[in-house]
């Protein structure tokens, strides 16, 4: 018999957050095990730059369940924000709305990179006197473009909370004063995007895609937003 009393951590997190976080870290462990039978994740599910021959439309939604093989941080960060932020929107928004949503602004930092990777390429084909076609033609570096995780997501549920709780108190690691979550924000997206325009040679995070994510976010939460009150709702 079930204990519907359970007041267990497990039984306190949200569905569609608890399954997602269950999810990505199934996928991470299967990561690291899969390829000494021959089969690598990241490379087929690991979202490719548009026209290489390892590109597949289903890595739009594959990509972000990819994480870093080589340390847990990368899933595990991931994690702990869907987990802090990830459940409290649940629980507001309900959970198709909720899984809506990571989906969306995931696939939307999706397309945000393969924009940003598009003109990287075609700006070093025109400088070098070639069409694009014929680069990714004869280029199989290209085809080592891999983008991968959860962070897109992440992002857009981070500025989602900081829309619908703007004032809440949030405390950075290391740093015991206390940000308003609209503060915070903001600071996070002007670090990504800094951090993204100076292009550092040895940086592979990919901050553009973090930015995506918080844009598909924000116009969904603000269409969602209107549609609640146009239909007598409001939980903004």
């Amino acid at each position: 018999m079930m204990n519907q009393n359970s007041s267990g951590f497990l039984s306190s997190i949200p569905m569609v957050t608890k399954n997602l976080i269950i999810i990505n870290l199934l996928f991470w462990v299967a990561s690291l095990v899969l390829p000494k039978v021959g089969i690598d994740l990241v490379q087929l599910f690991g979202l490719h730059f548009s026209g290489v021959k390892d590109f597949y439309p289903f890595q739009f939604v594959t990509y972000m369940f990819m994480h870093d093989t080589h340390s847990f941080a990368h899933v595990f960060f991931n994690m702990f924000g869907v987990y802090m932020f990830g459940r409290v929107l649940e629980n507001v928004w309900g959970p198709k709305r909720f899984l809506t949503f990571y989906m969306v602004t995931g696939i939307g930092a999706g397309i945000t990179q393969e924009l940003v990777w598009l003109y990287s390429v075609h700006s070093f084909a025109s400088a070098n006197g070639v069409t694009l076609a014929q680069l990714v033609a004869g280029d199989p570096s290209l085809n080592y473009l891999i983008t991968i995780g959860a962070s897109g997501s992440v992002f857009g549920i981070l500025l989602a909370f900081a829309m619908l709780f703007p004032n809440v108190p949030l405390y950075l690691m290391f740093i015991p004063i206390p940000i308003k979550a609209k503060y915070f924000v903001i600071f996070y997206g002007l670090a990504e995007l800094f951090m993204g325009v100076a292009n550092n040679g040895g940086d592979s995070v990919a901050h553009f895609a973090h930015l995506g994510g918080m844009l598909f976010g924000y116009f969904l939460v603000r269409y969602w937003k209107k549609k609640d009150i146009g239909n007598g709702r409001y939980f903004y």
